[in-house]
């Protein structure tokens, strides 16, 4: 009987201390966000453009949210389907604080444009077609919410 007593104690002291899930779509805030277009170098002689977004995350509920993660995924405005993605490891196990922002995360497309002609005139080519973005996030073993849908600017966040 003891141990059964020790056994129920110990079950609620533990689940006294988890609290609820936070759902993400709510306890986060994404700020600081710049979205533009980075050069990503030369490919086989033609000039490479990705588009690419910087952002952090603000815990905005009342519980720390350990080993938080975020999943970037990127499309054209034309398409549903996904044109690149890429993960992020935003905190490891000692979490984000109630009221704290994460480190600044910039994520670049691993997909983007070349051309011959410059970065700026790829933008003005009328075939030229605009990205957008969503950020889906997640913490311990809960699953991916979406946090933020943006448009990526046309500009271009690095020189020519």
């Amino acid at each position: 009987m003891r141990a059964l007593f020790a056994a129920v104690s110990l079950c609620a002291v533990v689940s006294a201390g988890c609290g609820e899930r936070v759902d993400l779509s709510k306890g986060l805030e994404v700020t600081d966000v710049m979205t533009g277009w980075s050069n990503a170098g030369e490919v086989n002689g033609q000039n490479k453009m990705v588009p690419t977004i910087t952002f952090k995350l603000k815990n905005v509920s009342d519980q720390k949210l350990s080993t938080l993660q975020a999943n970037v995924i990127f499309r054209r405005v034309n398409e549903d389907q996904e044109w690149g993605a890429a993960w992020v490891r935003i905190t490891g196990t000692e979490g984000l604080a109630p009221g704290q922002t994460s480190e600044p995360q910039r994520v670049e497309c691993p997909k983007g444009y070349t051309g011959s002609e410059t970065r700026t005139a790829m933008m003005a080519n009328s075939a030229f077609v605009d990205a957008r973005v969503r950020i889906f996030a997640k913490y311990e073993s809960t699953q991916w919410a979406p946090v933020a849908e943006l448009n990526v600017d046309r500009r271009l966040l690095s020189a020519e």
